[in-house]
């Protein structure tokens, strides 16, 4: 399994998936890699570890309060595409998905705000928390 953190610690809580990254570091029986604000730069290193699971974590506009969080599918990441980065969603999710064959999802947080020069808010500070502790207690 491979954990792809996308966003900019700078721009408020877009840092929620380096910093779910951060604290899963050595502590999942995951590759973890910090994408930060290109991703795409890991593609190849994704492939080459050969992972049957790809779990994108991110910042997403869901239209819900912040902090709340949804699993999405492949197929559902493509049609609401990355909410604060430049890359095509398709490209990389379509080269990730035939040169891998994994099954592909992306845990997305509604963001409070993407403002530059701001810490994560504190509900999605909290459901880092959660989130950390979830995903140690079922993958350590």
């Amino acid at each position: 399994m491979v954990i792809l953190g996308i966003g900019n610690p700078l721009r408020g809580d877009d840092g929620f998936g380096p910093a779910l990254i951060e604290r899963l570091q050595g502590r999942v029986k995951a590759v973890c890699l910090d994408g930060g604000s290109a991703p795409e730069v890991y593609a190849g290193k994704i492939v080459k570890e050969r992972p049957d699971t790809i779990l994108i974590v991110d910042a997403l506009h869901l239209g819900r309060r912040p902090g709340e969080y949804e699993v999405l599918r492949k197929d559902e990441i493509a049609r609401m595409g990355f909410s604060t980065h430049d890359i095509s969603p398709n490209m990389l999710l379509d080269y990730l998905q035939i040169e891998t064959g994994a099954g592909i999802y992306m845990l997305g947080v509604q963001p409070e705000s993407l403002r530059f020069g701001l810490e994560l808010s504190e509900p999605v500070r909290q459901t880092l928390k959660k989130l950390e502790e979830e995903l140690i207690s079922c993958m350590s």
